[in-house]
């Protein structure tokens, strides 16, 4: 018998050691500009856990390194969401998504037409 609890708290400990410190991540985020990198970066990094957030203006595509220990890709996509930016998961509530500059209004087909110039 206490061969068996030996066993089950390796297991435990293996399990409990098993999530990755430097997990990488890649997901959509819809925005226009410069300025939504910005808001859209920052709100990842203020994120406890993650190490480093890499948006692309041209492709909407976000990179993500977090540690899965203190945070995981829903809280990423909730704070994301929570400055005004909808993901493939989570869309922004309206209030959020006003509290964006005219300029970053990405569900404003206009405003998509005219950062297509840039």
């Amino acid at each position: 018998m206490k061969k068996l609890g030996i066993l089950v708290v390796m297991l435990v400990s293996m399990t409990a050691f098993s999530q990755n410190k430097n997990a990488r991540a890649t997901m959509e985020v819809d925005g226009v500009c410069n300025m939504c990198k910005e808001r859209i970066e920052k709100a990842c990094i203020k994120t406890k856990g993650v190490k480093s957030a890499v948006w692309n203006v041209n492709t909407h595509e976000l990179k993500l390194i977090y540690d899965e220990n203190k945070t995981d890709l829903k809280t990423i996509e909730n704070n994301i969401a929570a400055v005004g930016h909808d993901t493939k998961n989570v869309t922004a509530t309206d209030e959020a998504y006003n509290s964006v500059h005219d300029c970053c209004k990405y569900r404003d087909e206009t405003v998509v037409d005219d950062h297509k110039d840039e």
